[in-house]
């Protein structure tokens, strides 16, 4: 008979569910996954380790009432714990993330019930405690798993050191010694694969809002000084040229509708300004500026990956000259893995704005170091070397 309820204890206090628990419940609500549907399969399997007070039960010689609420008892437990299991599971319950006050309540009635079949079943009401353990450490809070283990420790402990015929379960202490261990080691690995995830969520967003506020302020920034630089120019000719200051009025409306399509695709993800166009678009506004555009090199000389590179930082270099410069003369310079814009100016003076900081950040994007400095003759010299 010894032998007998030994064996059973090692086949019951196995019986904890996986880890995998966790993994269910950290998936998307609402999303249809196989395993969030029929994942509860998982709990019903592990529960065959019950069979120790069910047997316990079948023999039992406590009063009919006990054994009774001892069959009941062991029913609402199964009902509970597979519920609890599903609800966890798929509704992002535990493991770091708040806990429901249903799971609260089933956890408290897991105890309860657990007690009831001790008048029926004795010892043999230890195969409760994996079960009760796994819920709290993958159901409940990190405190709870942690208080969940320390009780369920002691207890074994007490039942099988203080009580009669106790060394019977010494199984049960070791297992659910290891079981603690183990939800200890997985929970913390779960919980660490999720704040992972978590950070690279928040960081892959931060890094999609950096590049969408970068594309914004070049191509915005840029048009805006365009049209403001010909509306400037729209006010000195409307008297004199209203021939010309039409033209520059269309201009005007050209390029606001541009920037506005710009707009919307950035946002989109989806626009992409070619070298030679940028090479066009420039020499437009730097002409409207009373800036000449000098091209040194053909755009061929630069692969696609990089000429797109070179068109956003020859925008962010347009709109700088036209601002701050004070030039008469913008050069560029294109070479096989080189590409450099120099103005004739007055120099940045050592100031890096939001503008310089996103050629800074294109050019490591795409691979390439990137200058920045005064020209020996007066300027400002950007280099951009694959």
């Amino acid at each position: 008979m010894t032998d007998t309820r030994s064996d059973a204890a090692r086949f019951a206090a196995a019986g904890a569910p996986p880890a995998a628990w966790a993994a269910g419940g950290a998936r998307q609500k609402g999303v249809k996954d196989p395993w969030a549907r029929f994942g509860w399969l998982m709990a019903v399997v592990w529960l065959v380790f019950l069979l120790y007070p069910l047997f316990a039960l079948t023999r039992s010689e406590a009063p009919l009432a006990w054994v009774i609420i001892g069959w009941i008892a062991l029913i609402a437990f199964v009902v509970l714990y597979v519920v609890g299991f599903m609800y966890g599971m798929r509704h992002e319950s535990g493991l770091g993330r708040p806990v429901a006050q249903r799971q609260w309540t089933t956890f408290a009635l897991l105890i309860v019930f657990t007690l009831l079949t001790v008048p029926a079943v004795g010892g043999s009401a230890l195969s409760f405690l994996p079960f009760i353990m796994s819920f709290a450490s993958y159901g409940l809070t990190r405190l709870w798993h942690w208080l969940a283990f320390a009780a369920c420790v002691a207890v074994t402990a007490v039942c099988v050191f203080l009580l009669p015929g106790g060394l019977q379960y010494v199984s049960v202490l070791a297992i659910v010694v290891m079981l603690g261990i183990v939800n200890t080691v997985s929970t913390w690995l779960i919980m660490r694969s999720s704040e992972a995830d978590r950070l690279g969520l928040e960081l892959a967003t931060s890094e999609a809002r950096e590049a969408v506020a970068r594309d914004v302020h070049d191509l915005v920034g840029h048009s805006l000084t365009v049209v403001g630089l010909k509306a400037q120019l729209v006010r000195r000719l409307i008297d004199t040229d209203p021939e010309r200051a039409k033209a520059e009025l269309a201009d005007i409306e050209q390029l606001t509708a541009e920037a506005i399509a710009g707009v919307r695709t950035t946002v989109a993800g989806t626009r992409a300004t070619t070298l030679i166009d940028q090479l066009a678009q420039s020499r437009d506004a730097l002409s409207a500026g009373g800036i000449a555009l000098v091209v040194e090199g053909e755009a061929a000389a630069l692969s696609a990956a990089q000429a797109i590179t070179a068109a956003w930082i020859l925008r962010e270099a347009t709109t700088n000259t036209l601002r701050h410069a004070g030039a008469s003369r913008l050069t560029v310079t294109l070479a096989p893995g080189r590409f450099s814009v120099s103005d004739d100016g007055a120099g940045s003076g050592g100031r890096e704005g939001n503008g310089i900081r996103g050629m800074r950040e294109r050019a490591a994007a795409s691979g390439a170091t990137f200058a920045i400095g005064p020209r020996e003759s007066g300027g400002t010299r950007v280099e951009v070397t694959w």
